[in-house]
C-alpha cells in the first residue's frame, strides 16, 4: 500500500475546520493533530517527504475512531476514515506490526473453533476472578497499556459461546418463502448471547428456513486496524461460505458486521472475486431493515417503559439506516420513545479503540452518559455489540439505572 497514490483525495482539504466540530477526538483533546485534517496534513507531509515514517506516527493515526463524522461535515466529503486506514496499512509494512494482533488476525479470529476455546479460557478466567489476579499483578499490560482496565468492560462472560448452544445448521421456521441465513458476529457469538437467541428467535418466525452459519469473523477488526490482508481472507472464507443459491437473503445483527460485508466488493476489487462479492452484498441486509413494525401506537400501559436509542455510527453513516431503529421502537405498545440528543454521536467504542485508548473511550462516551442522566430513562436500545458493551461499562461506573439492550430484544418486550 503506498499512501501516495490518493495524494489527489487528501489535497482536497481545504482547511476550514468544519471537521473540528464533528469530530469526536478533538472534541475530547482538543489537539490539531486529532482532528480530520490535522491527519490528512500529516499524510500530505509524508507523501511530499517532509515527514518520515516512524513510530512518532502511531498516536495521529490510531488514535481515530474511523466513525465518518468528519466525511458527513465536510464540504468536499474527503473520505479519511479511508485514508487512515490506508495510511495504518502503509504503517504496518513500514514500521510495526504489533505481534498480538497477528495473533488475533492470523490464527484466532478466521477459525471460530479457537475463538470459541479462547473466549471459554476469558470466561474461566473472569469468572473464577483469575483475570482480576491478573490485572491486579499487571499481566495483562503485555496486550497494551489500557487492556487491563479495559479487559474489565464485561464482568462476567457465559460459559459457552452461542454457536455452542445453538449448533450451526438449518433450522425450520414458520414464514411461507424466505430462505434466511444467519451471519452471527463475534460478539453477540462469545459475549451477548441474549441478543443473538433474540434474533434467531425472529428469524425463524419470519423465514421458511433459518441457516446459522459457521462464519468466521467478518474482517473489520484487522481492515480498522490497517491489516487489509489479515482483512481480505477472513473476507475470502465468508465468501465461501455465503456464495450459495441455498439462501434468499443473509442477515446478521451487528451494525458493524453489515457495514463491512458490504465493503466486500472494495475489498475484492482488483481481484477475480469482485463478482461473488458483489452478488453476495447485494443479498446481505442488517437485521433491521428486514423487520417490518407495526403501526405505531400511543402509549397505552401506565407505566410504559421510556427507552431512547442510540445510532451506531455504522449502521447510521455507512449504510444511511436511521429511520427503521426509531419506527420499530415507536411501534412496541409498552414503550414511550424519547429522542436523544445528538444520538448519532460516536459512543467512543470504536472497535477496538477502547482497548487501545481506555480514558480517551471513555471520555468520549461522557457525553453521552450525561444525556442519559438527562433524560432520566429506563432503557437504551442500539444495534451493535461494541456500541452495547460501550454503555455498560459507562453505565456501571456511573450507576446508572438504565438498561442497555440490543434493538432486536427490545422487540422481544412489545
Amino acid at each position: 500500500m503506498d499512501i501516495a497514490e490518493y495524494y489527489d483525495d487528501i489535497a482536497q482539504c481545504n482547511k476550514c475546520g468544519f471537521c473540528q466540530v464533528a469530530c469526536p477526538i478533538f472534541r475530547s483533546t482538543g489537539h490539531e493533530s486529532g482532528v480530520a485534517r490535522g491527519r490528512l496534513a500529516l499524510l500530505r507531509a509524508i507523501i511530499e517527504g517532509r515527514l518520515e515514517w516512524d513510530k512518532e506516527l502511531e498516536g495521529p493515526l490510531y488514535d481515530c475512531l474511523g466513525c465518518g463524522a468528519c466525511t458527513a461535515n465536510c464540504a468536499p466529503s474527503v473520505p479519511t476514515a479511508d485514508l487512515i486506514i490506508k495510511a495504518r496499512n502503509e504503517y504496518l509494512e513500514k514500521v510495526d506490526r504489533k505481534p498480538i494482533h497477528k495473533m488475533l488476525f492470523d490464527y484466532l479470529l478466521p477459525y471460530p473453533r479457537r475463538l470459541h476455546l479462547a473466549a471459554r479460557a476469558v470466561a474461566l478466567g473472569k469468572n473464577t476472578g483469575i483475570s482480576s489476579m491478573a490485572r491486579a499483578l499487571g499481566l495483562l499490560r503485555i496486550f497494551g497499556r489500557d487492556f487491563s482496565r479495559a479487559e474489565g468492560i464485561i464482568e462476567k462472560l457465559p460459559p459457552l459461546p452461542f454457536r455452542d448452544k445453538f449448533k450451526p445448521g438449518v433450522y425450520e421456521g414458520d414464514g411461507e418463502t424466505m430462505r434466511i441465513g444467519y451471519f452471527v458476529g463475534c460478539g453477540v457469538d462469545v459475549i451477548q448471547q441474549e441478543a443473538g437467541e433474540a434474533t434467531l428467535g425472529l428469524l425463524k418466525k419470519l423465514g421458511k428456513t433459518v441457516t446459522l452459519l459457521n462464519n468466521c469473523c467478518c474482517g473489520l477488526p484487522a481492515y480498522s486496524y490497517g491489516d487489509i490482508d489479515a482483512a481480505k481472507k477472513l473476507a475470502a472464507k465468508n465468501l465461501d461460505i455465503l456464495s450459495t443459491d441455498e439462501f434468499d437473503v443473509i442477515v446478521t445483527d451487528c451494525a458493524s458486521c453489515s457495514s463491512f460485508l458490504k465493503k466486500y466488493p472494495e475489498i475484492f476489487a482488483d481481484d477475480d472475486r469482485r463478482e461473488q462479492a458483489e452478488t453476495v452484498a447485494s443479498r446481505f441486509k442488517d437485521m433491521v431493515e428486514l423487520i417490518v413494525p407495526n403501526e405505531p401506537v400511543s402509549v397505552s400501559p401506565e407505566n410504559p417503559v421510556v427507552a431512547t436509542y442510540h445510532d451506531p455510527c455504522h449502521l447510521n453513516r455507512t449504510l444511511g439506516i436511521t429511520k427503521e431503529p426509531r419506527e420499530i421502537l415507536k411501534s412496541l405498545s409498552n414503550l414511550e420513545f424519547v429522542e436523544m440528543n445528538d444520538a448519532s454521536r460516536c459512543c467512543g467504542m470504536g472497535g477496538t479503540f477502547n482497548i487501545t485508548h481506555y480514558d480517551l473511550s471513555m471520555n468520549i462516551l461522557k457525553h453521552k452518559l450525561d444525556t442519559l442522566e438527562t433524560l432520566g430513562v429506563e432503557m437504551i436500545a442500539t444495534g451493535c455489540s461494541g456500541c452495547i458493551f460501550q454503555f455498560m461499562d459507562g453505565i456501571h461506573q456511573r450507576g446508572l439505572k438504565t438498561r442497555v439492550v440490543h434493538i432486536v430484544e427490545a422487540l422481544e418486550m412489545g
